[in-house]
């Protein structure tokens, strides 16, 4: 498994410097200045990946820019509107250019307006340490008293209803603001930022839209692209829904494995693939993750490697982000099956029988709290995590079961 760490580029609050000595061997990274749907440049790609060849007092990295996260697919490719065959022609254009950088993976999500999702960015935990949580009460005052969508009521049941009112009115303006602005803070990273009434917008352009509309969007996407990645060398890594469930009447269509084979079976070729999340797809009691790597691990061309603590039962809830080891994914038997899943690739003779991994998220704990880095990326929680993991891996591998 190749341990790799998430840098957001010169800006973030974690340096090159740090991910050298936190001991990954790649950095995963995108060009979060430039909008869904233009061309990525060659200069700006050899110039992150300079950027990542050295570390602060100017000496080699000895690191490289192993995974691309993300990509982005515009909201024109996601409802087929406006310039979306030129925005999947200069998406090919992209891939071919990361190929030619000798650039090999590349994540990307499908989910529509908002990426991943979370009501708070910094919730307190009993030891002090903060993390991110995603409340579904909190969710639905959002929606219902300050988002006010049209047809809100009908997705959440009376009690948590009731439960929302009496939270909104017990809230200051502070309290609206900063939870409108954690939930609609647009990609990590990224210079972009919706107001309400973007969001109003948005909702609006997807209201006809549903679930099998937005997949086979997702399917001719892929038909375009993937044939190309494919002829490139690139290996193209959908990411789940975060939440992976429903959100804002928005169609959701990667959340369950049975979503994952109807996209790889769509368009059968290698490059298109899975970016495995154990955080987003763990959120859901229903999905298996052990058995999900078993079944679909040959397609697995990235892992995210994180734990999340849900709060109440069913396929919707709440949820925070926990320590890598302590949350409802048992983490060590993952681990164990993406072993597996690359000692085979190894005896097929497969190139990429290592899966790149990087320890999603993390706890802001220690020195993190006075940092602030980007919400969910910070050093020495994401760094204990990748301790974590990569204590797992060293014990599980003396094991002749993954051998």
């Amino acid at each position: 498994m190749e341990q790799t760490w998430r840098w957001f580029g010169p800006q973030d609050r974690v340096s090159i410097s740090d991910i050298a000595q936190a001991g990954a061997t790649g950095v995963v990274s995108a060009l979060h200045h430039i909008p869904a749907g233009e061309v990525w440049p060659v200069e700006d790609i050899s110039r992150r990946q300079s950027e990542i060849a050295r570390m602060q007092n100017g000496s080699f990295s000895n690191l490289s820019w192993t995974v691309v996260e993300s990509l982005p697919v515009s909201e024109d490719i996601k409802m087929q509107k406006g310039d979306w065959r030129q925005h999947i022609a200069n998406y090919t254009a992209s891939l071919k250019n990361l190929a030619e950088a000798g650039i090999e993976t590349v994540c990307y999500n499908f989910m529509p307006i908002l990426d991943w999702t979370r009501t708070d960015l910094a919730w307190i935990l009993p030891n002090g340490a903060t993390c991110m949580r995603f409340d579904l009460c909190d969710f639905a005052v959002f929606d219902l008293h300050i988002l006010k969508r049209p047809g809100a009521e009908g997705d959440y049941d009376a009690s948590l209803r009731c439960t929302a009112e009496q939270r909104f009115a017990a809230m200051t303006d502070n309290d609206v603001v900063k939870l409108t602005s954690n939930i609609i803070c647009g990609l990590p990273g990224a210079a972009e930022t919706f107001s309400l009434e973007d969001v109003r917008v948005h909702l609006a352009e997807y209201a006809e839209m549903n679930a099998q509309t937005l997949r086979r969007h997702l399917t001719e996407f892929l038909s375009n692209v993937a044939p190309a990645a494919q002829e490139f060398g690139i290996r193209l890594g959908c990411h789940p829904d975060d939440p992976p469930f429903p959100l804002l009447g928005l169609p959701r269509i990667m959340s369950t494995e049975a979503d994952y084979r109807a996209v790889v079976a769509a368009v059968d070729i290698p490059a298109n693939g899975i970016t495995f999340c154990s955080g987003a797809l763990g959120a859901r009691p229903d999905n298996d993750l052990p058995g999900m790597m078993t079944r679909l691990g040959g397609r697995v061309h990235a892992l995210h490697l994180r734990n999340v603590k849900r709060e109440t039962k069913g396929t919707r809830g709440s949820f925070y982000e926990a320590e890598h080891l302590s949350g409802d994914t048992d983490m060590v038997e993952l681990i164990a099956t993406i072993l597996r899943e690359e000692a085979r690739r190894k005896e097929e003779g497969r190139n990429d029988w290592s899966i790149p991994f990087r320890p999603d998220h993390g706890q802001d704990i220690l020195d993190d709290l006075g940092r602030k880095a980007q919400p969910g990326y910070p050093a020495i929680g994401r760094l204990k995590g990748l301790a974590e993991l990569r204590g797992v891996i060293t014990a599980l591998e003396s094991r002749t079961f993954v051998k």
